[in-house]
């Protein structure tokens, strides 16, 4: 019976990898389309911050729709219907070369991305330990994106970036299929009635939104220009992606470091110390001109990153079981991350570098450790492991 127990979640966190990587797609590899759209069509700066913000937009706005409906809703319903319309969507962008027809498609795909991620924080909410469901996804996410991170610049190399969008496509049809093993179970009418399901999110819920608000506003806004800030130090996009890739499978390492050991993590301090590194990367990765130095910042930063943010859902899903302030939570990061895009684009076209963009991102990380800092603090005192402090009420669907 235990091993049965074992290898249904397994399964589970697998099927949540897989979400998880398709959720992302989006985030990780809109950058090399931002680089292969303005080589090839000479879209500006400001245009592609508002094409990654209208991508980011749509999908905090489908991740608000699903929250107050989250007791109610099928993670493997959410992904389907995810898979169908980023497939779509990706395709007939790879046809497209007009501005306005792309912006439209980054919408749908945006969209898309905001169901499946909805799909995994409810699905992660619905195991015993949400923090370290997120983080096996994580895990298994960024494995998967090293490789990819390799293989897109060279098919953007040889395809150009219509190759780039129809890769795209097949990879978010492959991992469509992983997420069919998400569970397809839902809250029941009583429990979608609870009080707690409906109640204010309260202050503790607020701190944890405007930290991921800070966080993922500074530490996103260069996301978009990424490979462009290599670009600027004579970086191609290959030798990015090279890095990049040993970046994601040093996330991944992280990620299934803290799998192993967030049930018996303190908060403040492992949270503080991520938020504090990844402001320091975002500010080297502007600012610095050497190579060695940027692939070092860049490790740091995707390290940092991904160890920071189910470390924030961690907060959140121990502040409010139902998993509806989890999905608020990750809405506000897709919110505040398209404002950054934008302002990146605002920035890198007024200055005519991706300098300041960086330094920013620094002052937000330091910010959000202030904002976030009493909460976590608290729950160390009350001496209560995060993974076990952050379980939903047992049996949420």
């Amino acid at each position: 019976m235990a091993h049965a127990s074992r290898k249904s979640l397994a399964l589970t966190f697998a099927a949540i990898g897989a979400a998880t990587g398709a959720a992302h797609i989006g985030n990780n590899f809109t950058t090399y389309l931002v680089g292969g759209l303005i080589d090839r069509y000479g879209f500006t700066p400001i245009q592609m911050g508002a094409w990654s913000m209208a991508e980011t937009l749509a999908y905090a706005a489908a991740m608000f729709l699903v929250a107050p409906r989250a007791q109610a809703t099928s993670a493997r319903t959410l992904a389907i219907v995810a898979t169908a319309l980023v497939v779509a969507a990706q395709t007939a962008s790879a046809g497209l070369s007009v501005y306005l027809p792309l912006l439209l498609g980054r919408v749908a795909t945006g969209f898309g991305f905001g169901l499946m991620n909805s799909a995994v924080n409810l699905a992660a909410g619905r195991t015993d330990h949400p923090a370290r469901a997120i983080s096996a996804g994580i895990a298994v996410q960024t494995v998967l994106f090293a490789v990819i991170n390799i293989g897109l610049p060279i098919i953007g190399a040889s395809y150009g970036v219509g190759g780039m969008f129809a890769a795209l496509a097949v990879l978010s049809a492959v991992l469509g299929l992983g997420t069919l093993l998400l569970p397809a179970g839902r809250a029941s009418a009583a429990q979608a009635k609870t009080p707690s399901s409906r109640a204010p999110i309260g202050r503790d819920g607020w701190r944890v939104l405007a930290a991921m608000a800070l966080f993922a506003f500074g530490s996103l806004a260069i996301w978009p220009f990424m490979e462009r800030a290599a670009h600027a130090i004579g970086l191609p996009a290959t030798t990015f992606g090279r890095y990049q890739s040993l970046a994601t499978l040093l996330s991944a390492a992280g990620n299934l470091g803290l799998v192993a050991v967030v049930a018996r993590l303190p908060r403040a301090v492992p949270m503080t110390l991520a938020l504090a590194v990844c402001g320091l990367a975002c500010s080297l990765l502007t600012t610095v001109g050497s190579a060695q130095v940027f692939a070092a910042a860049l490790i740091l930063y995707n390290v940092s990153w991904f160890l920071t943010y189910p470390l924030l859902l961690g907060l959140a899903y121990s502040t409010d079981g139902t998993g509806r302030l989890a999905v608020m939570t990750t809405g506000t990061w897709l919110l505040f991350q398209s404002l950054g895009s934008l302002g990146a684009g605002i920035i890198a076209q007024a200055f005519g570098s991706y300098q300041p963009i960086g330094p920013l991102g620094l002052v937000a990380c330091v910010l959000a450790i202030g904002t976030v800092w009493p909460l976590a603090a608290r729950l160390d005192r009350q001496r209560v492991p995060a993974a076990v402090s952050a379980l939903p009420p047992a049996n949420t669907g």
